[in-house]
């Protein structure tokens, strides 16, 4: 990699720390963040991991209720690649993720299943900061199986 200027070290610091604030916002159910993490008009596609398509806004609705039943989720983003294009407004990331997520009891009947994937996404520099402009949920990995009849929600 070229020496990087400035600049470029401040938006790959603040790329990497809007991905680190969507993990807080999901795991921690601060749905009041959504606009510190995701541009106005943004696109999500979680069809992956047997979700949804479309706004962002539907989509992290839809995460809420599919989470609902897994009170514990610790989302680990790593492995991060930025891509800017040209004038340094916009940029292609992919990063890994692993997703623990639990309920029960620790230590007597708690369920763990851990999701690991890629999120791979558009971010654009607006007035406020870097944003998910797009974004696509490609899960790979699924450890541990989902409890009987949990279903997940449309």
């Amino acid at each position: 990699m070229p020496d990087l200027t400035l600049d470029e070290l401040a938006d790959r610091l603040a790329i990497q720390e809007l991905l680190f604030r969507y993990a807080r916002m999901v795991d921690f159910r601060r749905w009041h963040l959504f606009d510190q993490v995701y541009a106005p008009n943004a696109t999500c596609d979680y069809r992956s991991s047997g979700g949804i398509q479309g706004s962002a806004r539907e989509v992290m609705d839809w995460l809420d209720r599919a989470l609902a039943p897994w009170p514990t989720n610790i989302h680990a983003v790593t492995n991060l690649e930025i891509e800017f294009e040209a004038g340094r407004k916009s940029a292609k990331t992919t990063c890994y993720f692993v997703a623990p997520m639990a309920r029960g009891e620790m230590g007597k009947d708690q369920v763990v299943i851990t999701n690991s994937g890629l999120y791979v996404d558009r971010v654009r520099k607006t007035p406020d900061g870097w944003r998910i402009a797009e974004r696509e949920m490609r899960m790979t990995i699924m450890q541990g199986a989902l409890p009987e009849g949990y279903v997940i929600p449309d």
